[in-house]
């Protein structure tokens, strides 16, 4: 009986590859750049696009407070379910709307959703959000729809699979998939979440945010002696952080690919003019969390570090800080090995190449899942690495055989996982 499904699988994606491809160059075709952070107009498009596929959507919309409090303007998420019984695991699949800027450095419109002929590796899109993670959109979607037909065709299947389409991945999550499932519309009982590799991913770096601000007084350059110089004081607030960082390496992860602890200064900004004394310098750090790690542990490190260099700057400076984001790190959790499994074995099939289960050193949505019980892996369609797929960089593209293959593998798993029979 599982052939027959998997055949049945495989038919009706292969008829339906033209149509993945337009809805997913459709999807590109609609920026969805976070920060600003206007995403309603994507999900919308996607409503549409969904609605078109007769499936059925829920809008999920949080409050404006805090989506504004996140930095962005407008989210709308979307649900799509499907009840094969009323027995059975939930399986939810997450991928995320909103994208990086596109930057500078690109040969293609970023926009575009241009396809070209690759003599190694056959069509290829390009485009700002086609490898994370619109097209996961596009492989879960028509993974589903595989399923639908194959229940149509007599497969006797159980449980449910939902769709979380969301849009503030890019700035924490808190008002995606954290907000569907702390209001209660959605508790499934197993979750994939999108991936950008061929690699099943069960661990994941964690990431903390911090703003520092730096006040002191203006005063004319011409006397500096009258102010306070809040870049001064910045700058011995910064090598103390430096000299922090440099301690960081001590620590190695015990899973592979994580490596070390790090932290970045990203962001600096202050000052009046040439000719006056900065009275204001913020700037803003980015400390990764390793699994082993806890994320308020790291803040209070860094917390003493800066108000230890504080304490010696001239009188009149004042340090404040402010936590923008704590993402604490994925862990696999007991029970992923229905997903691991299934995963890895039909990717080996599909794709003809060993495929690891591995830990990447960033931090993703997922971890909004595990962090409430879920047990949550990384798999979605993409090439052998993130960086072969350029995301989050000029000229990020997708490998059509590869999304192709990926939702092959998806829709494979979860008929093994939803099967009755």
């Amino acid at each position: 009986m599982s052939t027959q499904i998997f055949n049945s699988i495989d038919a009706f994606l292969l008829a339906e590859q033209p149509a993945q491809t337009r809805f997913l160059a459709e999807l590109v075709r609609q920026p969805s750049d976070n920060p600003p952070g206007d995403c309603a107009p994507h999900a919308e498009l996607a409503e549409r696009l969904l609605t078109g596929l007769a499936l059925p959507v829920e809008r999920h919309v949080p409050a404006i407070e805090p989506v504004r409090e996140q930095g962005m303007i407008s989210i709308v998420n979307l649900v799509v379910r499907h009840v094969f019984s009323d027995d059975g695991p939930v399986v939810a699949l997450n991928a995320h709307g909103d994208v990086v800027p596109p930057g500078q450095g690109w040969t293609r419109e970023p926009y575009g959703a241009r396809i070209e002929q690759d003599p190694e590796h056959g069509a290829v899109m390009f485009g700002r959000g086609v490898a994370v993670s619109k097209s996961d959109f596009a492989t879960y979607t028509w993974a589903l729809l595989a399923l639908k037909a194959a229940q149509r065709a007599g497969a006797r299947l159980r449980g449910a699979i939902e769709l979380h389409l969301t849009y503030d991945e890019e700035a924490g999550g808190v008002n995606g998939p954290a907000f569907l499932l702390d209001s209660g519309a959605s508790r499934p009982d197993l979750a994939i979440s999108a991936g950008f590799a061929y690699h099943v991913t069960t661990a994941h770096n964690g990431c903390l945010h911090l703003e520092v601000s730096v006040h002191g007084r203006q005063a004319h350059a011409a006397m500096p002696h009258t102010g306070v110089d809040a870049l001064q004081a910045a700058n011995d607030v910064m090598q103390a952080l430096y000299a922090y960082r440099r301690t960081l390496g001590a620590a190695t992860s015990a899973m592979t690919g994580i490596g070390s602890p790090s932290m970045t200064i990203g962001l600096i900004r202050g000052g009046i003019n040439t000719n006056v004394v900065p009275d204001l310098v913020t700037f803003r750090l980015d400390r990764r969390l390793i699994p082993e790690e806890s994320g308020p542990q790291a803040e209070e490190e860094l917390l003493a570090v800066i108000a230890e260099a504080a304490r010696a700057c001239q009188p009149g400076i004042e340090v404040r800080t402010r936590r923008l984001l704590l993402a604490e790190p994925l862990v696999q959790l007991p029970g992923a090995a229905a997903l691991i499994e299934p995963l890895q074995r039909h990717a080996q099939a599909v794709f003809g190449v060993e495929i690891p289960v591995h830990s990447v050193p960033l931090y993703t949505d997922a971890r909004h899942y595990t962090q409430r019980g879920i047990p949550t892996v990384l798999y979605g369609a993409g090439p052998r690495t993130l960086m072969e797929a350029r995301g989050h960089n000029a000229d990020e593209n997708l490998r059509l055989n590869d999304l192709y293959g990926a939702t092959r593998v998806v829709a494979h798993t979860l008929a093994d996982i939803l099967r009755a029979d």
